[in-house]
Protein backbone atom coordinates (compact mmCIF):
# COMPACT_ATOMS: atom_id res chain seq x y z
CA UNK A 1 0.00 0.00 0.00
CA UNK A 2 3.16 2.47 1.25
CA UNK A 3 4.65 1.53 -2.42
CA UNK A 4 0.95 2.37 -4.50
CA UNK A 5 0.92 5.47 -2.56
CA UNK A 6 4.52 6.98 -3.44
CA UNK A 7 4.09 5.68 -7.08
CA UNK A 8 0.87 8.09 -7.12
CA UNK A 9 2.47 11.13 -5.97
CA UNK A 10 5.16 10.64 -8.20
CA UNK A 11 2.92 10.27 -11.15
CA UNK A 12 0.84 13.27 -10.13
CA UNK A 13 3.91 15.41 -9.29
CA UNK A 14 5.05 14.06 -13.12
CA UNK A 15 1.97 15.87 -14.49
CA UNK A 16 2.42 19.03 -12.58
CA UNK A 17 5.72 19.70 -14.43
CA UNK A 18 4.81 18.52 -17.76
CA UNK A 19 1.52 20.38 -17.97
CA UNK A 20 1.13 23.68 -19.38
CA UNK A 21 0.83 26.87 -17.11
CA UNK A 22 -2.39 29.15 -16.82
CA UNK A 23 -1.16 32.68 -16.53
CA UNK A 24 -3.22 35.39 -16.89
CA UNK A 25 -2.70 39.35 -18.46
CA UNK A 26 -1.24 40.43 -14.92
CA UNK A 27 1.74 38.17 -15.03
CA UNK A 28 2.60 39.55 -18.31
CA UNK A 29 2.47 42.91 -16.68
CA UNK A 30 5.43 42.26 -15.38
CA UNK A 31 7.71 44.08 -17.31
CA UNK A 32 9.21 47.35 -17.42
CA UNK A 33 9.98 49.79 -20.36
CA UNK A 34 12.37 51.89 -21.86
CA UNK A 35 13.31 54.45 -24.88
CA UNK A 36 16.32 52.65 -26.94
CA UNK A 37 17.31 53.86 -30.31
CA UNK A 38 17.59 50.89 -32.67
CA UNK A 39 20.20 52.68 -35.68
CA UNK A 40 19.17 50.04 -38.77
CA UNK A 41 15.66 51.94 -38.04
CA UNK A 42 17.03 55.22 -37.15
CA UNK A 43 14.54 55.65 -34.36
CA UNK A 44 13.68 54.71 -30.76
CA UNK A 45 11.80 52.02 -29.84
CA UNK A 46 10.15 50.36 -26.40
CA UNK A 47 12.73 47.98 -25.09
CA UNK A 48 11.66 45.62 -22.22
CA UNK A 49 13.25 44.36 -19.02
CA UNK A 50 11.12 41.21 -18.22
CA UNK A 51 11.10 40.39 -15.09
CA UNK A 52 12.23 37.09 -13.61
CA UNK A 53 8.63 36.05 -13.01
CA UNK A 54 7.51 36.49 -16.71
CA UNK A 55 11.81 35.39 -17.17
CA UNK A 56 10.87 32.20 -15.73
CA UNK A 57 7.86 31.39 -18.58
CA UNK A 58 10.25 31.69 -21.34
CA UNK A 59 10.16 28.42 -22.95
CA UNK A 60 7.45 27.04 -21.48
CA UNK A 61 3.90 25.86 -22.43
CA UNK A 62 1.48 28.55 -21.40
CA UNK A 63 -1.70 28.80 -21.50
CA UNK A 64 -3.69 32.34 -21.39
CA UNK A 65 -7.33 33.70 -22.49
CA UNK A 66 -8.02 36.88 -24.89
CA UNK A 67 -9.39 38.25 -27.89
CA UNK A 68 -8.23 37.29 -30.94
CA UNK A 69 -6.76 40.27 -33.51
CA UNK A 70 -6.55 39.97 -37.18
CA UNK A 71 -4.57 43.05 -37.99
CA UNK A 72 -3.44 42.06 -41.18
CA UNK A 73 -5.33 41.73 -44.68
CA UNK A 74 -2.98 38.66 -45.76
CA UNK A 75 -3.81 37.30 -42.15
CA UNK A 76 0.07 36.48 -41.24
CA UNK A 77 -0.05 38.68 -38.03
CA UNK A 78 -2.62 37.28 -35.73
CA UNK A 79 -2.45 38.69 -32.11
CA UNK A 80 -4.30 37.67 -28.80
CA UNK A 81 -5.04 40.80 -27.14
CA UNK A 82 -5.91 41.26 -23.13
CA UNK A 83 -9.07 43.80 -24.25
CA UNK A 84 -11.24 43.72 -27.49
CA UNK A 85 -9.81 45.81 -30.81
CA UNK A 86 -11.46 49.02 -29.81
CA UNK A 87 -9.18 49.46 -26.56
CA UNK A 88 -6.17 47.10 -27.87
CA UNK A 89 -2.54 48.35 -27.91
CA UNK A 90 -2.45 50.07 -31.36
CA UNK A 91 -5.72 52.41 -30.57
CA UNK A 92 -3.19 53.61 -27.41
CA UNK A 93 -5.14 52.09 -24.55
CA UNK A 94 -2.47 49.39 -23.22
CA UNK A 95 0.95 48.52 -23.66
CA UNK A 96 3.08 46.22 -25.72
CA UNK A 97 2.62 43.90 -22.44
CA UNK A 98 -1.28 43.63 -23.43
CA UNK A 99 -0.64 41.95 -26.92
CA UNK A 100 1.16 38.38 -28.12
CA UNK A 101 1.86 37.27 -31.34
CA UNK A 102 0.45 33.95 -32.36
CA UNK A 103 2.44 31.71 -34.14
CA UNK A 104 0.14 28.69 -34.89
CA UNK A 105 0.96 24.88 -35.72
CA UNK A 106 -1.67 24.87 -38.41
CA UNK A 107 -3.32 27.93 -39.51
CA UNK A 108 -6.26 29.04 -37.88
CA UNK A 109 -8.29 31.92 -37.72
CA UNK A 110 -11.33 33.88 -35.71
CA UNK A 111 -13.53 36.89 -36.08
CA UNK A 112 -11.79 39.59 -34.77
CA UNK A 113 -12.94 39.92 -31.20
CA UNK A 114 -13.74 36.71 -30.61
CA UNK A 115 -12.59 35.70 -27.11
CA UNK A 116 -10.68 32.69 -27.22
CA UNK A 117 -8.12 29.94 -25.07
CA UNK A 118 -4.62 29.54 -26.48
CA UNK A 119 -2.24 27.01 -25.43
CA UNK A 120 1.55 27.71 -26.90
CA UNK A 121 5.51 27.74 -26.50
CA UNK A 122 6.29 31.56 -24.78
CA UNK A 123 8.81 33.13 -26.29
CA UNK A 124 10.30 36.53 -25.10
CA UNK A 125 11.27 39.35 -27.35
CA UNK A 126 13.28 42.30 -26.54
CA UNK A 127 15.14 43.27 -29.76
CA UNK A 128 13.24 41.96 -32.30
CA UNK A 129 11.42 45.37 -33.15
CA UNK A 130 9.43 43.40 -36.30
CA UNK A 131 7.95 41.05 -33.63
CA UNK A 132 5.87 41.58 -30.78
CA UNK A 133 7.86 41.17 -27.19
CA UNK A 134 5.03 38.05 -26.32
CA UNK A 135 5.07 35.36 -28.99
CA UNK A 136 3.26 32.03 -28.58
CA UNK A 137 4.70 29.85 -30.91
CA UNK A 138 3.43 26.35 -31.39
CA UNK A 139 -0.43 27.60 -30.97
CA UNK A 140 -3.16 25.75 -30.71
CA UNK A 141 -6.57 27.70 -29.55
CA UNK A 142 -10.10 26.82 -28.52
CA UNK A 143 -12.81 29.01 -29.03
CA UNK A 144 -14.66 30.32 -25.46
CA UNK A 145 -18.58 29.78 -25.70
Amino acid sequence: MKNEIIIILILLSSYTCLSQKNITWEDLAQVEFTEKFFPSYGENFLHPEFSDAVKSLEGKEITIRGYFLNIDPQGKLLILSKGPMSSCFFCGIGGPETAIELQFISKKTFKTDTIIIVTGILKLNADDVEHFNYILTECKAELIN
